[in-house]
Protein backbone atom coordinates (compact mmCIF):
# COMPACT_ATOMS: atom_id res chain seq x y z
CA UNK A 1 0.00 0.00 0.00
CA UNK A 2 1.49 3.90 -0.59
CA UNK A 3 2.35 5.21 2.50
CA UNK A 4 3.60 8.51 0.39
CA UNK A 5 1.59 11.78 -1.77
CA UNK A 6 2.74 12.71 -5.10
CA UNK A 7 1.50 16.12 -4.37
CA UNK A 8 1.88 17.66 -1.34
CA UNK A 9 -1.72 19.30 0.23
CA UNK A 10 -1.33 22.76 0.98
CA UNK A 11 -3.09 22.76 3.86
CA UNK A 12 0.19 20.38 4.85
CA UNK A 13 2.71 23.47 3.55
CA UNK A 14 0.78 25.98 5.42
CA UNK A 15 0.97 23.91 8.49
CA UNK A 16 5.04 23.34 8.15
CA UNK A 17 5.21 27.14 6.53
CA UNK A 18 8.84 27.36 7.91
CA UNK A 19 9.93 24.36 5.61
CA UNK A 20 10.24 25.30 1.30
CA UNK A 21 7.67 23.17 -0.30
CA UNK A 22 7.88 25.03 -3.35
CA UNK A 23 8.60 28.80 -5.18
CA UNK A 24 5.77 31.09 -5.64
CA UNK A 25 6.23 32.63 -8.89
CA UNK A 26 4.47 33.42 -12.43
CA UNK A 27 7.51 32.24 -14.16
CA UNK A 28 7.95 29.02 -16.17
CA UNK A 29 10.39 27.57 -13.95
CA UNK A 30 10.46 24.43 -12.43
CA UNK A 31 13.46 23.02 -9.71
CA UNK A 32 14.44 19.18 -10.21
CA UNK A 33 15.99 17.74 -7.44
CA UNK A 34 18.01 14.45 -6.57
CA UNK A 35 18.36 12.69 -3.72
CA UNK A 36 20.42 9.76 -2.24
CA UNK A 37 23.46 10.24 -4.74
CA UNK A 38 26.48 10.87 -5.82
CA UNK A 39 26.25 6.93 -7.25
CA UNK A 40 27.96 5.52 -10.36
CA UNK A 41 25.28 3.88 -11.52
CA UNK A 42 23.37 7.06 -12.35
CA UNK A 43 24.52 10.46 -11.16
CA UNK A 44 27.01 10.67 -14.44
CA UNK A 45 24.03 9.55 -16.35
CA UNK A 46 21.83 12.12 -15.14
CA UNK A 47 24.44 14.91 -15.24
CA UNK A 48 25.20 14.58 -18.99
CA UNK A 49 21.15 14.40 -19.77
CA UNK A 50 20.91 17.96 -17.65
CA UNK A 51 23.81 19.39 -19.75
CA UNK A 52 22.34 18.62 -22.74
CA UNK A 53 18.78 19.98 -21.85
CA UNK A 54 20.78 23.53 -20.35
CA UNK A 55 18.95 22.32 -16.77
CA UNK A 56 20.65 23.48 -13.49
CA UNK A 57 19.31 21.27 -10.44
CA UNK A 58 20.01 20.63 -6.83
CA UNK A 59 21.29 17.44 -5.36
CA UNK A 60 20.63 16.63 -1.91
CA UNK A 61 24.02 14.09 -1.48
CA UNK A 62 24.17 11.74 1.44
CA UNK A 63 27.80 12.31 3.29
CA UNK A 64 29.27 8.62 2.69
CA UNK A 65 28.33 8.24 -0.65
CA UNK A 66 30.66 11.88 -1.19
CA UNK A 67 33.17 10.23 0.34
CA UNK A 68 32.76 7.09 -1.36
CA UNK A 69 32.70 8.46 -5.14
CA UNK A 70 34.47 12.19 -4.87
CA UNK A 71 35.19 12.55 -8.86
CA UNK A 72 31.48 12.36 -9.16
CA UNK A 73 30.80 14.87 -6.27
CA UNK A 74 33.44 17.28 -8.10
CA UNK A 75 31.46 16.75 -11.56
CA UNK A 76 27.62 18.22 -9.84
CA UNK A 77 29.73 21.33 -8.64
CA UNK A 78 31.85 21.49 -11.94
CA UNK A 79 28.83 21.88 -13.73
CA UNK A 80 27.24 24.78 -11.77
CA UNK A 81 24.54 22.57 -9.58
CA UNK A 82 23.47 23.46 -6.73
CA UNK A 83 24.31 20.93 -3.19
CA UNK A 84 22.22 20.30 -0.07
CA UNK A 85 22.59 18.08 2.30
CA UNK A 86 21.04 14.80 3.05
CA UNK A 87 22.59 13.86 6.02
CA UNK A 88 25.66 11.40 6.36
CA UNK A 89 23.93 8.15 6.31
CA UNK A 90 20.41 8.52 5.36
CA UNK A 91 18.82 8.27 8.58
CA UNK A 92 15.27 8.89 9.51
CA UNK A 93 15.10 11.55 12.16
CA UNK A 94 11.80 10.31 13.69
CA UNK A 95 13.81 7.73 15.01
CA UNK A 96 16.75 9.41 15.87
CA UNK A 97 17.38 11.47 18.92
CA UNK A 98 18.02 15.27 18.35
CA UNK A 99 21.37 15.24 19.13
CA UNK A 100 22.31 12.27 17.30
CA UNK A 101 20.46 13.57 14.03
CA UNK A 102 22.32 16.84 13.96
CA UNK A 103 25.68 14.97 14.57
CA UNK A 104 25.08 12.91 11.86
CA UNK A 105 23.92 16.32 9.74
CA UNK A 106 27.35 17.89 10.85
CA UNK A 107 29.48 15.10 9.22
CA UNK A 108 27.24 15.68 5.91
CA UNK A 109 28.40 19.28 6.21
CA UNK A 110 32.08 18.46 6.81
CA UNK A 111 32.13 16.42 3.97
CA UNK A 112 30.34 18.75 1.96
CA UNK A 113 32.31 22.04 2.71
CA UNK A 114 35.41 20.20 1.84
CA UNK A 115 34.26 21.80 -2.14
CA UNK A 116 31.22 23.67 -1.25
CA UNK A 117 31.20 26.20 1.49
CA UNK A 118 28.77 27.95 0.93
CA UNK A 119 25.95 24.92 1.12
CA UNK A 120 23.22 25.42 3.66
CA UNK A 121 19.91 23.49 2.01
CA UNK A 122 19.19 20.42 3.38
CA UNK A 123 16.29 17.98 3.31
CA UNK A 124 15.51 15.52 5.60
CA UNK A 125 15.45 11.62 4.13
CA UNK A 126 12.16 10.52 3.70
CA UNK A 127 11.08 13.64 4.39
CA UNK A 128 10.91 13.01 8.24
CA UNK A 129 12.03 15.29 10.74
CA UNK A 130 11.61 16.24 14.25
CA UNK A 131 10.60 19.88 15.33
CA UNK A 132 13.51 20.09 17.68
CA UNK A 133 15.48 19.05 15.07
CA UNK A 134 14.33 21.39 12.00
CA UNK A 135 14.81 24.51 14.95
CA UNK A 136 17.80 23.26 15.77
CA UNK A 137 19.34 23.08 11.73
CA UNK A 138 17.93 26.46 11.23
CA UNK A 139 19.57 28.00 14.22
CA UNK A 140 22.25 26.59 12.07
CA UNK A 141 21.68 28.93 9.30
CA UNK A 142 20.03 25.70 7.40
CA UNK A 143 17.35 26.38 4.75
CA UNK A 144 14.74 22.98 4.89
CA UNK A 145 13.90 22.22 1.41
CA UNK A 146 11.16 19.67 0.87
CA UNK A 147 9.03 19.33 -2.22
CA UNK A 148 5.15 19.76 -3.92
CA UNK A 149 6.07 17.03 -6.43
CA UNK A 150 7.00 13.66 -5.83
CA UNK A 151 8.04 11.25 -8.78
CA UNK A 152 8.25 8.06 -6.51
CA UNK A 153 10.90 6.80 -8.53
CA UNK A 154 11.71 4.43 -5.39
CA UNK A 155 8.43 2.61 -5.58
CA UNK A 156 9.05 -0.30 -7.66
CA UNK A 157 5.83 -1.07 -7.26
CA UNK A 158 4.64 1.41 -9.16
CA UNK A 159 5.14 1.47 -13.68
CA UNK A 160 7.61 3.84 -15.11
CA UNK A 161 4.20 5.62 -16.83
CA UNK A 162 3.04 6.26 -13.79
CA UNK A 163 6.03 7.57 -12.30
CA UNK A 164 6.15 10.02 -15.15
CA UNK A 165 2.56 10.80 -14.94
CA UNK A 166 2.99 11.79 -11.15
CA UNK A 167 5.39 14.68 -12.24
CA UNK A 168 3.40 15.52 -15.15
CA UNK A 169 0.08 15.64 -13.56
CA UNK A 170 1.46 18.06 -10.80
CA UNK A 171 3.94 19.92 -11.21
CA UNK A 172 3.92 23.36 -12.39
CA UNK A 173 5.29 27.18 -12.18
CA UNK A 174 8.10 27.08 -9.08
CA UNK A 175 7.49 23.35 -8.29
CA UNK A 176 10.27 21.58 -6.52
CA UNK A 177 10.10 18.08 -7.69
CA UNK A 178 12.19 14.92 -5.77
CA UNK A 179 13.86 12.43 -8.29
CA UNK A 180 16.65 9.83 -7.12
CA UNK A 181 19.58 9.55 -8.26
CA UNK A 182 20.20 5.70 -6.63
CA UNK A 183 20.76 2.68 -8.14
CA UNK A 184 17.12 1.88 -6.76
CA UNK A 185 15.65 4.51 -8.71
CA UNK A 186 17.87 3.81 -11.68
CA UNK A 187 14.99 2.45 -14.43
CA UNK A 188 12.60 4.99 -13.49
CA UNK A 189 15.20 7.50 -13.82
CA UNK A 190 15.94 6.65 -17.10
CA UNK A 191 12.34 6.36 -18.71
CA UNK A 192 10.96 9.69 -16.59
CA UNK A 193 13.80 12.44 -16.97
CA UNK A 194 14.21 12.57 -20.72
CA UNK A 195 10.67 13.03 -20.76
CA UNK A 196 9.97 15.45 -18.09
CA UNK A 197 13.20 17.86 -19.57
CA UNK A 198 11.43 17.50 -23.06
CA UNK A 199 7.92 17.69 -22.02
CA UNK A 200 8.32 21.28 -20.14
CA UNK A 201 11.50 22.39 -22.50
CA UNK A 202 8.72 22.37 -25.10
CA UNK A 203 6.01 24.38 -22.99
CA UNK A 204 8.48 27.04 -22.27
CA UNK A 205 10.04 26.24 -18.83
CA UNK A 206 13.45 26.75 -17.92
CA UNK A 207 14.99 24.04 -14.87
CA UNK A 208 16.90 26.25 -12.18
CA UNK A 209 19.06 25.19 -9.14
CA UNK A 210 17.62 26.41 -5.72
Amino acid sequence: MKLYLTKTPRILQKIFKKYTWRFFTDMKEIYLTFDDGPTPEITNWTLDLLKKHNAKATFFCIGKNIVNYPEIYQQIIADNHTIGNHTHNHINGWKHATEAYIDNVLSCENVISKEDKKSKLFRPPYGKIKRSQAKKLRGLGYKIILWNVLSADFDNTISNQKCLDNVLKNATNGSIVVFHDSLKATEKLKFVLPKVLEYYSKKGFVFKAI
